[in-house]
């Protein structure tokens, strides 16, 4: 950003002629005379000079003195220092001076200097400007940010006890034999788009928590019986839609123990659950796997679904950025994947997907194992 005014030269120095020797020199530049330390003090707080000569033989109180206190000031922080003189240069160059350069100089050397000074405090005032200019826009963004996490924020929580309360009743009485056929059915559909909007509304609020940093992982060492307790769990937080599937779960017995939030672990399930319901038909199996890799554990969610096309895996865990129509002719927004993608390298660990179109998908996710410390206190804690 340029400046808004002309350039401006101080020159300390008790002879004005030495001030006046640069003016037709320096056209387009403002130079003032200051005679003294005292004044320059005074002159520099009301106008902030882009370069300041420093005569070492001004009279008074020695300019090396006062140079710290000026380089202090927030607003000559783009001014440049050039002393002259033959003596007191080490004193000047240890207080803070850019430059020095001999009182005998010829002017046309000294004017090169000062021009190469000025280019430089155009410089330093062009990046300050762009940096302001940034942070300004980080101002806003991180207020548009703020406001958004408080309109999902607020929205789900808004939304999440009546979705829960819907999806109550409309269970109740799909499960009252009273209820004709053609009716249950039109029931169940309604009970599985309540159960797809839960978690849609509860993913994009995680979502949102884990892009800001916000989630507070509660790991615990987590054993083989605790895997197939925590995959029963998500099982039941997909709901009936899986009764029409045949889901198979095998934990490979005595695991070394993972480090891991199980809450959030329930919920990475459920989402890779709904996923594999909603991209196989009635009847489709799906086969939850758990088993020992080296340096962690390996969970796998497989079906023998539609799978997915080739072009569409890369994008896969993007929040928005792959919608693929399913089996049921819902089109999947892909929340769920991105959470679970979020949620894995939260914990330390990979996922990722195998798939070929007609023959199901394979998503996996690897698990970190808990630190020998970790190990330690849980067999102490269980002797």
């Amino acid at each position: 950003m340029a400046s808004a005014h002309p350039p401006t030269v101080f020159v300390v120095a008790a002879d004005p002629a030495r001030s006046a020797t640069l003016v037709p020199a320096l056209p387009q530049v403002t130079v003032i005379p200051v005679p003294d330390a005292e004044t320059l003090l005074r002159e520099a707080h009301v106008t902030p000079p882009d370069v300041v000569l420093l005569y070492t033989d001004t009279p008074g109180v020695p300019l090396w003195q006062v140079l710290p206190m000026l380089r202090q000031r927030a607003e000559l922080a783009g001014t440049r220092w050039l002393a002259v003189g033959s003596t007191g240069l080490g004193e000047m160059l240890s207080a803070g001076a850019d430059a020095l350069i001999g009182d005998t100089t010829p002017t046309a050397a000294l004017v090169l200097q000062i021009r190469t000074m000025l280019g430089r405090a155009t410089q330093h005032h062009d990046m300050h400007g762009r940096i302001a200019s940034l942070q300004r826009r980080m101002d806003t963004w991180e207020h548009e940010e703020r406001v958004r996490d408080q309109l999902v924020h607020m929205l789900v929580h808004d939304l999440k006890n009546p979705i829960a309360a819907v999806m109550g009743l409309l269970e109740i009485v799909y499960e009252d034999h009273r209820v004709p056929e053609d009716s249950r059915e039109l029931i169940k559909v309604a009970r599985d788009e309540t159960q797809h909007l839960l978690h849609l509304a509860v993913n994009m609020l995680d979502v949102r928590k884990i892009q800001a940093g916000k989630m507070n992982l509660r790991r615990e060492l987590v054993f083989s019986p605790m895997f197939e307790e925590i995959m029963e769990q998500a099982r039941g937080d997909v709901g009936s839609g899986l009764r029409d599937r045949h889901v198979r779960v095998e934990v490979e017995q005595d695991l070394s123990p993972a480090s891991v939030d199980p809450e959030i672990l329930r919920r990475v399930l459920a989402n890779l659950l709904s996923n594999a319901m909603k991209h196989t038909t009635t009847g489709g199996v799906i086969s939850l796997l758990v088993r020992a890799v080296p340096d962690g554990v390996q969970v796998a969610v497989r079906d023998d679904g539609e799978g997915i096309p080739a072009e569409d895996i890369p994008n896969l865990f993007a929040a928005f950025e792959q919608s693929r129509l399913t089996l049921h002719g819902r089109f999947d927004t892909g929340m769920g994947l991105a959470f679970c993608k979020l949620a894995i390298e939260e914990h330390g660990g990979t996922i990722w997907v195998e798939s070929e179109r007609g023959k199901g998908a394979t998503f996996y996710f690897n698990l970190p194992l808990a630190a020998d410390a970790e190990d330690d206190d849980f067999i102490e804690i269980l002797n």
